[in-house]
């Protein structure tokens, strides 16, 4: 899973918490993420029938979730396909940028991005003229009184009833809406190759977002209004907030009170057990809550580019808990947060930990298979075994859940942030990271606050420095600032599959000698996309569906990138739809699809049931003769700085 995007928080949503004024030029949410599904690798079907799946089920909250052990059945429904699709694209439309993390956002990229837009409108100066003017008699509408400019009534900067109710507030917002859709369809309308097109809207509107009189004191009512009543005093916490981040967080303002959070306290406290250990990670068995288990457990790979307790958060919202409420036996990996020491890790060194880490799970609950999950990075990791096993014709793998993960590397290609993947900027950090030994991830950080700067880096300059308050303490936040880094080699090797392509190009990557080719895997497979994500989009993950094969599970949860992951029974908003991957256009899948009320993690859990292997009764103790207890959860590699 990559760095997560901000959730909206009681603090911040009295500052700006929302979208740009101004509706940006993206990739249509209508367009199809991938290609056709031409390849053998993703025309292949399943060797095991077809299994009959239950329908979802929805809970009144995630406490009487976990008591009640099995959910209750809720009504399906199926709207028309034009309702539904409508619906998706709609969700899908916040689906803004697309980008892979670990090539990073240079100066030189931006830069050399600005530079595009200003030659372009240099080169065309009849549109500049255009806009300009047409820009200045807006502006004289604006200072008469008679413009009816207005902000998206989404865009949350702008809510506050001052800036229609002052003269100056309005006057300054209307003027900022006009300019900045000046600017944006200045840019709009250059005549430039679809690649330094994407690059001039990604420039432009970083520019424009940073232009907004919100990120103003005088240019802010709240901030105005609680400068006077405080006496100046969040002047001065807002100051003592700036100088603290200038030396602590990068120049960066802070996203979360990192003091109201422990980890092993109020996070990632689920009772468990160490139950094996290698150099590279921890294996970590939960206790059973039930007197019956399912006999074949699931091991949950979480991404390296995160510490593994997104899946253990607060006990609302932990998925390790819904899962022994519901008699599944959870294994979870916890990697190694690596130092230059281990600059020479790369993604075989990890298949291998990966591997033995597999064999443990298989020996202590006398298994031959099991099923795994894989989010983000971590699906790449469990894709990437899956096709070493089936090339070593090795069956330890049931069931595979992927979620969030693109493994199409083509796929939602013509974004944005995209088109500043070139070999260039791939071979520089390459280079950077081979430099240092590690990627840090603190500059992954850095780099996904500017992917949507609004929400996660003008947000907290309004709320810290203007405010004066304190960043909010929610554990989301707290889980995306404690970062991890990664091995030099591992990072190069995630970088070389953006050319490579070796999940749809059989044969181009191997493994410790054995080629992978993923029309060799034969495991069920249950696959999961969010409408709105923006760090992996919808339509790309479901191509890593169609990779699979056609009688892969797709199921698109009304959510983005983590809250897909996150996404507990009782939100009376939350909706998924699923069907079969057997359409080789996402928007055809979404039009024949089921969509159906409440958590899809009701509808996965029926799904592991199905393929759990009968019920057995829970063990008294964790660990086999083989593989001993080694201490209590949340382990050691979890507290590595």
């Amino acid at each position: 899973m990559a760095r997560a995007p901000a959730p909206k928080t009681p603090v911040a949503a009295k500052t700006e918490t929302a979208k740009t004024a101004v509706t940006k030029t993206t990739a249509s949410s209508s367009k199809t993420a991938g290609k056709a599904a031409a390849s053998p690798a993703k025309a292949k079907g399943k060797a095991k029938p077809e299994q009959a799946e239950r329908p979802a089920t929805a809970a009144a909250s995630a406490a009487a979730e976990a008591k009640a052990g099995t959910p209750k059945s809720a009504t399906e429904a199926k709207p028309s396909a034009k309702s539904l699709a409508e619906e998706i694209a709609e969700e899908a439309s916040q689906n803004t940028l697309a980008l892979n993390p670990l090539v990073g956002l240079r100066g030189e990229d931006l830069v050399s991005a600005a530079k595009t837009v200003i030659g372009a409108l240099a080169a065309q100066p009849q549109i500049v003229a255009q806009q300009w003017m047409g820009f200045l008699g807006e502006l004289g509408k604006i200072v008469t009184g008679r413009s009816e400019v207005a902000p998206d009534p989404k865009d949350k900067r702008f809510a506050h009833p001052s800036w229609g109710d002052n003269a100056l507030h309005r006057g300054l917002m209307q003027s900022y809406v006009a300019w900045a859709n000046t600017v944006t369809e200045a840019v709009a309308r250059t005549n430039l190759p679809d690649k330094d097109a994407a690059r001039a809207r990604l420039v432009t509107s970083i520019f424009v977002d940073a232009m907004s009189p919100s990120n103003t004191l005088i240019g802010n009512p709240l901030a105005l209004k609680q400068a006077i009543d405080s006496k100046g005093q969040s002047l001065l916490d807002g100051m003592k907030n700036y100088l603290a981040d200038l030396a602590q967080n990068g120049g960066l303002p802070s996203q979360v009170d990192m003091s109201k959070f422990k980890v092993g306290e109020n996070l990632a406290n689920t009772p468990g057990t160490v139950v094996f250990k290698n150099e590279v990670l921890e294996l970590i068995l939960y206790t059973p809550t039930t007197d019956k288990v399912f006999a074949r457990p699931l091991l949950i790979v979480p991404p390296q580019i995160n510490k593994y307790y997104a899946v253990d958060m607060s006990p609302s919202k932990s998925m390790i808990r819904f899962l022994l409420a519901n008699g599944i036996q959870p294994f979870c990996i916890s990697w190694r947060n690596p130092t230059a020491r281990q600059r020479d890790w790369g993604l075989d060194t990890y298949i291998q930990a990966l591997d033995e880490a597999v064999d443990a799970a298989r020996d202590i609950t006398g298994q031959d298979t099991i099923n795994i999950m894989g989010s983000c990075s971590g699906g790449i990791t469990t894709s990437t075994y899956a096709g070493w096993l089936a090339g070593q014709k090795q069956d330890k793998l049931n069931g595979i859940i992927l979620a969030v993960c693109v493994i199409d590397t083509e796929a939602g290609a013509d974004t944005d942030f995209s088109a500043l993947v070139t070999p260039e900027s791939v071979l520089a950090a390459k280079q950077i990271s081979a430099t240092r030994g590690i990627l840090d991830g603190q500059e992954l950080a850095k780099m996904f606050a500017w992917m949507r700067p609004n929400d996660l880096i003008w947000n907290y300059w309004v709320n810290n420095y203007l405010m004066g308050n304190q960043p909010p303490a929610f554990d989301i936040l707290y889980w995306n600032a404690d970062t991890t880094r990664l091995p030099a080699r591992l990072h190069g090797d995630f970088l070389d599959l953006i050319f490579t392509n070796p999940f749809v190009n059989a044969n181009k990557m191997a493994i410790h000698g054995t080629p992978i080719d993923m029309g060799k895997v034969k495991a069920e497979t249950y696959v999961i996309g969010g409408t709105t994500d923006h760090i992996t989009p919808w339509k790309a993950v479901y191509q890593t569906a169609r990779i699979y094969g056609e009688d892969t599970t797709f199921v698109l949860s009304n959510s983005g990138h983590l809250q897909s992951l996150l996404n507990p029974p009782g939100n009376p908003k939350a909706w998924f739809v699923t069907g079969k991957a057997r359409q080789a256009d996402a928007d055809a899948w979404a039009a024949g699809a089921a969509k159906q009320e409440g958590s899809w993690w009701t509808h996965w859990v029926d799904w592991l049931k199905q393929r759990g292997n009968g019920e057995v009764a829970a063990p008294k103790q964790a660990g086999s003769k083989t593989h001993k207890p080694l201490g209590p959860a949340p382990g050691t590699y979890v507290f590595e700085p």
